[in-house]
């Protein structure tokens, strides 16, 4: 069941981003920042986090639930370092996140031959 919980709240998030790309002229990295933005503020509310706890990896892993780290790494910084934490607990929060994906990003285009897109 977790699992379905989990596809269902994923898909329905991409579902919304995807009407949202398809009914707006708005360019893909605006509707990337929308996400992520959305995470922060809905985590900042406390609405996300039971969510995560409902969803699972529906949740985590869609760009909201990157946003919702960087709240939380934010917050725990703030609360440990004070102002200088809202510039530092982001980025350690979602440091390994962040790692992975330009490693494995550089490893699949040295697997894959990688081109510029033709209009």
């Amino acid at each position: 069941m977790e699992y379905v919980r989990a596809f269902v709240c994923g898909g329905i998030i991409c579902v919304l981003t995807q009407i949202l790309m398809e009914k707006t002229k708005l360019m893909p990295g605006r509707i990337m920042v929308i996400l992520v933005t959305t995470g922060i503020v809905l985590g900042a509310v406390g609405v996300y986090e039971p969510f995560v706890k409902f969803a699972g990896a529906g949740a985590t892993v869609p760009l909201t639930g990157f946003g919702n780290v960087l709240w939380k790494g934010m917050k725990k910084a703030v609360d440990e370092q004070g102002l200088l934490g809202l510039f530092t607990g982001g980025f350690t929060a979602c440091a390994v996140g962040v790692s992975a994906a330009l490693i494995f990003g550089f490893l699949a285009s040295l697997v894959f031959d990688p081109k510029m897109k033709k209009e």
